[in-house]
């Protein structure tokens, strides 16, 4: 599996202009359908004037999960372009809408596709890409005396600590990187009391 993928840092916007038309890229950090929709909401508040809000989005470590819409532009000619660019940056976690601004002269599908094409390439150029690194997250349940070793054992690892109770039975969260979570895992199970449970990879 996979320890790290690409994705952009915030919010960022590129332009393209056509025989009149205006189309405007949004690309913007974002990894679910309900804060897809959310989006889908703010762009088209910012933009109420436009004729069209075709988007594409692309979630999951691999990119798996994904969506193009044409919002009542030609088959194939919006949405389909604009997922293209996230496939060749190869970024995944973003959302990217264009807008466009009719202009009065058709541009015909090959126009189209060009057009919605660059303007998505425009956002990601703008934006920031950046590397993150995928952990397990998981929930770590021990007695209070073996405390002081799962403490030494986050330590050795640099490990961060989230959600804990400190009492006779105790409970916290943690992150363990990919390709170290087997080794740690391990290391916690060799100690009197310890169960782990998955919570999830993000």
């Amino acid at each position: 599996m996979k320890s790290t993928y690409l994705t952009v840092n915030g919010r960022s916007e590129g332009l393209y202009k056509e025989k009149g038309s205006k189309f405007i890229g949004v690309c913007v950090p974002c990894a679910s359908a309900e804060k897809a929709k959310e989006l889908l909401a703010m762009i088209q508040k910012e933009h109420h004037q436009a004729r069209h809000l075709c988007y594409a989005y692309r979630f999951g470590l691999n990119g798996d999960v994904y969506r193009a819409n044409d919002d009542g532009e030609p088959s194939n000619s919006a949405g389909a372009p604009i997922l293209g660019q996230l496939q060749s940056f190869e970024v995944t976690n973003v959302f990217i809408g264009v807008v466009r601004y009719y202009g009065g002269t058709k541009l015909g599908v090959g126009g189209l596709i060009n057009a919605y094409r660059t303007a998505a390439k425009e956002a990601l150029l703008g934006a920031r890409i950046v590397e993150r690194e995928v952990f397990e997250w998981v929930r770590i349940s021990f007695e209070y005396i073996s405390m002081a070793s799962v403490m030494n054992i986050l330590k050795k690892y640099q490990l961060e600590m989230v959600d804990n109770i400190f009492e006779l039975s105790c409970e916290l969260k943690t992150n363990l990187p990919l390709y170290k979570a087997d080794g740690i895992r391990d290391e916690l199970k060799a100690l009197e009391s310890v169960e782990i449970d998955s919570i999830g990879t993000y």
